[in-house]
């Protein structure tokens, strides 16, 4: 179960992440874009399906955006109306920024009694305005709704520049985050930066490490690669190279995202760090798309591997 695993802070918990489907298409094709997504991911070995919550962010970049933003599904009622047959528990993101502190508690109250996952998210710059900040999210969720098992998002490359991105988490785990979920990782150096911070942090002030799941995002072309560094994801140039260089990005991807999170999780076993994975498309590319679900199952594997305790001699 999700929720005893975040609540007892086990490693190896493992989530896909996707994006619902465009508000502009029709219900029907809306229900056919379900069903294809359902019959990918029904038998995938993950904890939780994540449904994103998708903003503009024209105001985080002055770079034009690679593809064109446009309105998708609500993430829950994607869920509720169209995701029912698979059963797995639902991780859904809400930009809280956007809504008010009486639109979050009725959205809070739904479903009463039932397990519940969210991942709440600021503004994607401090030019946007809001109108409910994370804090009061957070109080709202804990007075409202203590069964929403709620976390947040871990940037390291922010960590690269600010150097604190180890005390933002632990302010949001004294504040009710069970969980975080990182932004894609291809930046080693930058992860392993912050999850020592964190991990020190933690235990010369007695703070209980929370799971941190590491983000995957294959890449799959030169123009998701353009995205990828649009979304503020950190690419350090020899990988760059190596991808648009190559005779087969996506494989090349694919092989590089593996390793880099084999890296980062055994630095993070090392330390009894509570490290889990993400994986995700960014790309509507039938090809991306099942290259991250096997990924997935790469993944699993490796963890289970790394995780086995060792036979005696």
């Amino acid at each position: 179960m999700l929720s005893e695993k975040i609540r007892n802070r086990e490693t190896g918990i493992i989530t896909y992440g996707m994006t619902p489907p465009k508000e502009s298409h029709s219900p029907d094709k809306i229900a056919e874009i379900a069903q294809r997504q359902c019959e990918r991911l029904e038998g995938l070995p993950i904890d939780g399906l994540i449904l994103y919550d998708v903003q503009e962010e024209s105001d985080r970049v002055d770079l034009d955006r690679p593809f064109p933003y446009l309105r998708t599904v609500e993430p829950m009622a994607y869920s509720s109306e169209y995701l029912s047959r698979l059963n797995v528990p639902k991780i859904i993101y809400r930009c809280v920024g956007g809504h008010s502190e009486s639109e979050l508690a009725e959205w809070l109250q739904a479903d009463p009694g039932q397990d519940r996952f969210s991942v709440f998210v600021g503004a994607s710059s401090s030019k946007q305005a809001v109108n409910l900040d994370l804090p009061s999210a957070y109080e709202l969720s804990r007075r409202i709704n203590p069964k929403l098992a709620f976390g947040g998002v871990v940037i390291p490359e922010r960590h690269a520049k600010k150097h604190d991105e180890h005390i933002r988490i632990a302010d949001k785990i004294r504040r009710g985050c069970g969980f975080f979920i990182s932004q894609a990782a291809y930046n080693v150096e930058a992860a392993k930066d912050f999850l020592s911070d964190y991990y020190y942090y933690c235990r010369d002030h007695e703070i209980d490490m929370v799971p941190i799941l590491i983000n995957l995002a294959p890449c799959g072309s030169a123009k998701t690669l353009d995205f990828m560094k649009w979304l503020g994801i950190s690419i350090p140039k020899w990988l760059e190279n190596d991808l648009k260089y190559s005779n087969d990005v996506l494989d090349k991807s694919i092989t590089l995202s593996h390793k880099i999170f084999e890296e980062i999780f055994d630095f993070g076993l090392e330390k009894g760090i509570p490290l889990g994975c993400s994986v995700e498309s960014v790309s509507t590319r039938k090809v991306e798309i099942e290259a991250s679900v096997q990924l997935v199952r790469d993944i699993k594997s490796t963890i289970e591997k790394r995780m086995r305790p060792a036979i005696a001699i």
